[in-house]
């Protein structure tokens, strides 16, 4: 019988002295031995500050060995961990901290003071400071502030009936029953959303990944996707949890010591996005001729150029196998097969551990072929939103599937193909145009490193297009050369009215561009 929570998972590996964690900044390893014995300690550590099972538990961290440590063995202990973003603004995260009410954070050094800005000393007693790279000086004799206990209404420890540090405690601020992760969505506009996830949304999403992907106890991971974004968690570390493998986690991504890490800690696979592939592809003079021990490198968080595909797996012989996800599925949608003959580049693959269908503006199915908006249902997907019914409402129908507000259509054969979100469909003249047609045109172009396109109010039109750019090397390059290059690849149509050269594209922690940001700022045309 398989285990049905997160602890139950890392008790059965008590026993085993494998690494389960390398960081390669400092070759520190973590054994899943190590790994359950200090959840046990975290457990009783938590108790003794009034921090019940239940509770919420938040992380500002950079990556690292105490990152992962404590995101894992902090759900384990049967406690919510609520992972914040550090790319969060100060407002958002003040947004965030008062929407979830942690009862504890734990935050690096260098991070503590931003933290305490935000929360503009509202709970300054919550905040405990860890070494990020060192579980070893973690602080176990940190004094129990006093007075302060976490409630636990249930008196048995039980997360059903745990409603902690509301103001107005109800069936709407309470996480759901067996919630083990409360993430919260960057979004481009509007606050961000909480997402509950509980312990069998989370398992079924990484054993989905884990199976799909024939992960065993011999693989190992190269991820340096951060832990406050659900790749980096469920794909880049719960999968190999519940596969008994093991993670080589960079602290952040950089392409001198990628290729590094893959070959002095043996990696057999790579969780990547397609910001990383284009800058491995930049620097590919720098890296080793041969990596046979990589079996392929999974790409997801935002849709992959075929071209950056392809002249990845011709540089550096390594399938990419494309994939999709969101936070409200648990990071699985979509994966395309690992028999290379299946594959559909270009597309983000078959439903993995969801049903899908494609419906039209009433929510009607739609025939294969014909594009709508894609819906999804199964175990993976959360029951609601954080103290949020109305936008829960908005997101879910009664039956249970979830509106992803993406666009996209199947074939015959179930392979999806997306076409872009909803609030970001260009519409020109009347005419739909999908950002991303704009976008893999212009990555076609030998002097752009990354693009992303955006509408823009036109009194003509309705919409014009304009196109973020990255050179991939610097000075300007010839608008005049570009205009001429997308008219032959788009037509003029579709050409962009206005090019924005750019040092970087507006992203979330994903990786994800953010096109609407590329609105911000921007200056008018007189």
């Amino acid at each position: 019988m398989n285990p049905t929570g997160i602890g139950e998972v890392l008790a059965a590996r008590a026993a085993d002295t494998r690494p389960w964690l390398i960081a390669p900044e400092t070759g520190r390893e973590l054994s899943y031995r190590a790994l359950g014995e200090f959840t046990g300690r975290l457990d009783a550590w938590l108790g003794a500050r009034g921090v019940a099972p239940g509770a919420i538990v938040a992380t500002l961290l950079p990556n690292g060995l105490s990152a992962s440590a404590l995101f894992v063995a902090t759900m384990a202990c049967r406690r919510i961990v609520a992972p914040l973003s550090l790319l969060a603004q100060p407002s958002q995260l003040a947004y965030v901290l008062s929407h979830c009410d942690p009862a504890i954070v734990l935050t690096s050094a260098e991070l503590a003071e931003n933290l305490r800005a935000a929360w503009k000393g509202v709970h300054p007693e919550r905040i405990v400071v860890v070494n990020a790279d060192d579980l070893e000086s973690f602080p176990w004799d940190h004094p129990v502030p006093p007075g302060h206990r976490a409630s636990d209404p249930s008196g048995d420890g039980r997360a059903t009936d745990v409603a902690l540090q509301q103001t107005s405690p109800s069936d709407q601020d309470a996480p759901p029953a067996g919630t083990a992760l409360l993430m919260y969505t960057s979004g481009t506009t509007g606050v961000p959303k909480g997402v509950p996830l509980t312990h069998a949304n989370l398992l079924h999403a990484a054993r989905a990944v884990a199976a799909w992907h024939g992960l065993g106890p011999d693989d190992r991971v190269l991820s340096a996707l951060p832990l406050y974004h659900i790749n980096g968690q469920v794909i880049g570390t719960l999968a190999p949890l519940v596969s008994g493998g093991s993670i080589v986690a960079p602290r952040r991504f950089s392409v001198s010591g990628w290729w590094q890490a893959a070959t002095t800690h043996t990696c057999t696979w790579l969780n990547m996005v397609p910001t990383i592939i284009a800058y491995l592809l930049n620097e590919a003079a720098s890296a080793p001729q041969a990596l046979p021990g990589v079996r392929f490198g999974r790409s997801a968080s935002a849709p992959l150029a075929p071209e950056q595909q392809r002249a990845f797996e011709q540089r550096f012989g390594i399938p990419v196998i494309e994939a999709m996800g969101m936070t409200e599925s648990a990071s699985v949608v979509f994966c395309n097969p690992m028999q290379l003959a299946r594959r559909r580049i270009g597309s983000p693959g078959l439903p993995i551990a969801v049903e899908v269908r494609i419906v039209d503006a009433d929510g009607e199915p739609l025939d294969v072929g014909r594009t709508g908006e894609i819906w999804l249902r199964g175990p993976s997907v959360m029951a609601g939103y954080y103290r949020d019914p109305e936008r829960s409402a908005e997101a879910l129908t009664a039956n249970g599937w979830l509106r992803s507000g993406d666009l996209g259509h199947l074939d015959t054969d179930g392979f999806a193909f997306i076409t872009g979100r909803l609030k970001e469909l260009i519409i020109k003249g009347g005419e739909n145009i999908a950002p991303r047609e704009i976008d893999e045109a212009l990555l076609r172009h030998p002097g752009i490193l990354e693009a992303a396109a955006v509408g823009i109010p036109d009194p003509a039109y309705g919409q014009q297009i304009l196109a973020g750019i990255v050179p991939r090397a610097a000075g300007a390059l010839d608008e005049a050369e570009l205009r001429a290059f997308c008219e032959r690849e788009l037509g003029p149509y579709k050409t962009p009215a206005r090019f924005l050269m750019l040092d970087a594209l507006p992203k979330g922690p994903s990786g994800k561009v953010q096109r609407l940001k590329l609105l911000d700022g921007l200056p008018r045309e007189d």
